[in-house]
């Protein structure tokens, strides 16, 4: 009796490395396990373990093996009496029956084959290097190109084909386009690491790889920008985080450049956007270039408020303008009988430290009194904008 499809799972091969089944001409409905194993040694055995599918208890389990000069299972190995499951060691390649015997209706027969596989050839090395790619040189190939079974009912020869598969890697990891379909894989985006590529083989039995170091001599250009935006003058820093890079050439973005590795703070005075670039050279001449962070300096800009409270409470304590990107700056203040209470002139430092009138006749310990005031104010942005019409004079009332 022959073992179907559902019966499969009670014939285990402890040690076989994959299993596929037997497709027979004269009985398609039947499906037997082939077991494969890595004959690498050229002494491998195969071990088969059986249990009794129909019930459980103890059985008798009688083992053959395929004689192809009878062309049937007429080679006795062994019997094991009142056992519940039985194994077969040190088997050789070939065809395996066993037949258990327990209570009534409790009879069948199991059918394996064992096959041994060879380890597969596995190559690997690298077959060009440039700046911006390089390529991988793999060999993958099974020695053991078909494997052979019987039909147990006609006593034909059936071929298997061997599989192989194959699958690239590195360590630590890199981008390896299509790993397990090219064997010569072409890389656009080379590693930065020194990595170690390793090429794995695998058949139905066996297993193979093969490594080379690889020592990396790609180039990456890469800068911090901080701060991409704010008031003019704006004072940007720019930090090197690229990768081999030996020449540089750092464009600002406005018709300023350097070859400094890492830059002195860059000023941005005008007001407008900029696109800085960074473009990097290797001891190998290896090229890179990035488009860094695009930096905006705001246009100046100037809100002159109409009235505050010298009381401080925290809230509205001085008159001070709200200004950005501004190159200068003059404030003059007087009491509605034209008499000056208050100035101020600036630009640079002096001006960014400007804390606005506090309330106190000229900067004095004297508190102006409360009531309308007349504010003249000049300004010239960064931008060339000049703030000193009509609407830039008016009214101011402290309230105390």
């Amino acid at each position: 009796m022959l073992m179907p499809l559902s019966l499969l799972a009670q014939l285990t091969a402890p040690g076989s490395n994959s299993v596929r089944y037997t497709s027979y001409p004269s009985m398609p409905a039947i499906r037997h396990p082939v077991f494969f194993y890595c004959n690498a040694s050229g002494t491998q055995k195969g071990t088969l373990t059986a249990v009794n599918p129909k019930c459980t208890g103890s059985s008798v389990f009688s083992w053959y093996k395929w004689n192809d000069v009878s062309k049937s299972f007429s080679i006795f190995i062994k019997t094991d009496n009142g056992v519940s499951a039985s194994t077969s060691n040190n088997l050789d390649e070939g065809g395996y029956k066993v037949d258990i015997t327990g209570a009534s209706g409790c009879d069948t027969s199991l059918v394996a084959w064992i096959v041994m596989d060879k380890v597969p050839i596995a190559e690997a090395s690298l077959a060009q290097q440039l700046c911006y790619r390089i390529a991988l040189d793999g060999r993958a190939e099974s020695v053991v190109k078909t494997f052979y079974y019987r039909d147990p009912t006609n006593a034909a020869v059936i071929s298997m084909n061997n599989e192989l598969t194959f699958l690239w890697s590195s360590t630590p990891s890199s981008i390896i386009p299509f790993p397990s379909v090219n064997i010569d894989p072409v890389i656009g985006r080379p590693p930065l690491d020194d990595v170690t590529y390793k090429l794995e083989v695998s058949t139905l039995g066996c297993k193979n790889q093969a490594s080379f170091f690889y020592e990396s001599i790609h180039v990456k250009a890469d800068a911090d920008v901080v701060p991409v935006s704010g008031e003019a003058p704006l004072e940007v820093v720019f930090t090197n985080k690229s990768v081999r890079g030996t020449i540089f050439e750092w464009d600002f973005g406005d018709k300023t450049k350097s070859s400094l590795e890492n830059p002195e703070p860059h000023i941005y005075n005008k007001p407008g956007r900029y696109y800085p670039k960074l473009k990097i050279e290797s001891d190998l001449h290896c090229l890179d270039s990035v488009r860094l962070d695009s930096i905006y300096v705001e246009p100046s800009s100037l809100a002159i408020p109409n009235a505050f409270s010298p009381d401080d409470d925290g809230y509205n304590d001085r008159f001070i303008v709200k200004a950005t990107s501004l190159r200068y700056l003059n404030v003059e203040i007087f009491s509605r009988s034209g008499l000056k209470v208050y100035g101020f002139t600036g630009e640079g430092e002096r001006l960014k430290s400007w804390e606005g009138w506090d309330g106190k006749v000229n900067n004095s310990s004297i508190e102006a009194r409360p009531g309308i005031y007349f504010y003249i104010i000049r300004a010239l942005g960064w931008d060339d904008i000049r703030y000193d019409s009509k609407e830039y004079r008016g009214f101011l009332y402290l309230y105390r």
